[in-house]
């Protein structure tokens, strides 16, 4: 089997180091001993976008706001399903995960990077989400591997009751906020009827042939 190499390291604001890893045409993105993301598993975060713009059923011109690049899976996804009238706006708050998906994961990303629907914005996703009432048709966060603060302590703030309520007041009416996790979480599922969401907690694989671990994405409709 091939050895993993070590391609690059980037430090997040606030929080511990990421490194960016390959072995073969394989890339993964680790947080310590966490994997966070592989490019072999990205069935779950594709449908962050497909199922948020389901339940959006058609609205026209959405505004979409991408919490997390990654390694592209949810913003190629909401790139096919949302439409050549959408306008998305991806926050991503490590500088360096932008310049991998236009340097050694190119390939990966295809030229998604370049679609003219795109706005890509180095900043904390939540500093948007706050400077943004009624912004945004869809929320989609996948910054952490659940909702808590997992890459950096202030993460958590995207996940409690103010976090919650910025969220919401970001929303139009009917817009939606889809959280990816890792695993269940029924605290949240609580914290989201209570700020005032209709929640569904949907649990999908982490490869598209339903086949692989079983991750979670909540979603959150602002009633």
């Amino acid at each position: 089997m091939l050895p993993w190499i070590h391609l690059a390291t980037a430090k997040i604001p606030g929080g511990d180091e990421l490194r960016l890893m390959q072995r073969g045409e394989e890339f993964s993105i680790r947080l310590g001993t966490n994997e966070l993301m592989n490019s072999r598993l990205g069935g779950s975060e594709e449908a962050l976008a497909t199922l948020a713009c389901q339940k959006l059923a058609g609205r026209r011109k959405p505004r979409v706001l991408i919490g997390g690049l990654g390694m592209g899976f949810t913003l190629r996804a909401a790139l096919k399903v949302f439409g050549d009238d959408a306008d998305i706006v991806v926050a991503e708050l490590v500088p360096e995960v932008v310049a991998w998906g236009r340097g050694a994961m190119a390939a990966l990303y295809g030229d998604s990077l370049g679609d003219p629907r795109i706005t890509i914005i180095e900043r904390d996703v939540g500093e948007l989400i706050r400077a943004s009432a009624g912004g945004y048709d869809a929320i989609l966060l996948d910054v952490d591997n659940g909702p808590e603060g997992l890459s950096r302590p202030a993460n958590d703030q995207l996940y409690d009751a103010r976090g919650l309520a910025a969220a919401r007041a970001a929303l139009r009416a009917g817009g939606v906020l889809a959280v990816w996790s890792s695993g269940p979480h029924d605290g949240f599922t609580r914290r989201l009827e209570r700020s005032g969401f209709a929640v569904n907690e949907v649990p999908v694989r982490a490869v598209a042939k339903r086949t692989g671990s079983r991750h979670w994405i909540w979603l959150a409709i602002r009633t």
